[in-house]
């Protein structure tokens, strides 16, 4: 990782907007092989990302801020796993494929207007609790680096809702 970032939430912040960005290339995408690239790179993203939120970040703030806010962070992202699950399972050819990726990128917008918006949002909650957020940082960046030489050498498993139940097919 030769990026660096000041904080914990200046590292989730640069997260967002690199998968932002990914979101807009894929709708730009015009090939099946453009659209396939972009949409494995944005779940793998995805992943690494709740991964070390759920593991490092909101643990580290249960108790510190408002568990309301916690709490529909962790569904927000089982939803977002499923379609992540789904989408890693498809193809750009299969029936709602693009539906996925767009509705998965509306989910996105909104849990990061969560977490970003001034004063009441997520993170703004959390520059106030008492939390270093420089050691979350470094704790962040060592599990980060150690999902993506996972990826690389054998894949990440499947997304892991928390929150909720699926009923088997």
């Amino acid at each position: 990782m030769t990026e660096s970032f000041t904080d914990a939430i200046a590292l989730l912040k640069a997260d967002h907007r690199k998968v932002e960005n990914l979101f807009e290339k894929f709708e730009a995408a015009s090939s099946s092989s453009q659209k396939q690239k972009l949409a494995k790179e944005i779940c793998l993203e995805l992943k690494i990302h709740t991964m070390i939120e759920e593991e490092i970040f909101y643990p580290a703030y249960r108790g510190k801020i408002e568990d309301d806010t916690l709490d529909e962070a962790y569904v927000e992202h089982d939803g977002a796993k499923v379609l992540i699950n789904d989408i890693e399972a498809a193809s750009p050819q299969d029936d709602f494929f693009d539906a996925k990726i767009k509705v998965l990128s509306e989910e996105i917008k909104h849990h990061v207007h969560e977490e970003e918006m001034p004063s009441e949002g997520m993170f703004a909650q959390c520059r106030k609790a008492d939390v270093d957020l420089v050691e979350l940082r470094d704790r962040m960046l060592a599990r980060k680096s150690e999902l993506l030489s996972q990826a690389k050498a054998s894949g990440l498993p499947p997304a892991q809702p928390r929150t909720i139940n699926l009923i088997p097919a």
